[in-house]
C-alpha cells in the first residue's frame, strides 16, 4: 500500500515486507536482507559503475555513511554490473560500503527498476536510479524513482533519522 507523497517521484509505503534475498557483494561477501535484522537497510540502485551520475552518487552516499553509520543504517549500491567492475570502482572511490552485483536482475526485477529508456535515440533496458529504506523489521518504509542525484544521500539519511 502507498501513501501519497507531495513529491510524485517519492513513494512513502506502508507496512509491506520484503521479500529476502542474497546477492553476491565486494569484499568476497554475500549480502542477505534478513541477515540485517535489526539494522536499517538503505538499497541504492544505479544504472552503471565509474559513469559520472554514478560516481556522484557513490561519492555522496560515502561521504554521508558516518552519518548513516551513527542511525543503525547499513547501505548498499545495487547495479547490474560485475563484481570485478563492482571491487574497481568501490577502490577507485573509497567506498566504505559494499556493491552488490544483479547481473541476472533479480533484484532489479523484485523491486521494479528496470525500466525502457531513450538513449542515444534508442530504446534500451536499464535501471532506473531508485533508493529503498527497508527498516529494522524488514519492512520497506519509503521508496524514491527516477532520483536526481544532488542532494539525494542526504534526503535519504534525513528520513532514515525518523525510524
Amino acid at each position: 500500500m502507498t501513501i501519497p507523497s507531495p513529491n510524485p517521484k517519492e513513494i512513502v509505503m506502508s507496512d509491506p515486507q520484503v521479500a529476502d534475498f542474497t546477492l553476491p557483494a565486494t569484499s568476497g561477501q554475500t549480502f542477505t536482507l534478513f541477515a540485517q535484522h535489526g539494522k536499517k537497510v538503505v538499497i541504492y540502485f544505479y544504472p552503471k559503475d565509474s559513469t559520472p551520475g554514478c560516481t556522484t552518487e557513490a561519492m555522496e552516499f560515502r561521504d554521508s555513511y558516518p552519518d548513516f553509520l551513527a542511525t543503525h543504517a547499513v547501505i548498499v549500491g545495487v547495479s547490474r554490473d560485475s563484481l570485478k567492475s563492482h571491487e574497481n570502482f568501490k577502490a577507485r572511490l573509497g567506498l566504505p560500503f559494499e556493491l552488490l552485483s544483479d547481473a541476472e536482475e533479480t533484484l532489479c526485477r523484485q523491486f521494479e527498476v528496470i525500466k525502457t529508456k531513450k538513449m542515444y535515440g534508442k530504446e534500451v533496458r536499464g535501471i532506473e536510479r531508485s533508493t529503498f529504506v527497508i527498516d529494522q523489521d524488514g519492512v520497506l518504509r519509503r521508496a524514491w524513482r527516477g532520483v536526481k542525484v544532488p542532494g539525494h544521500a542526504q534526503e535519504v539519511l534525513d528520513f532514515v533519522k525518523t525510524l
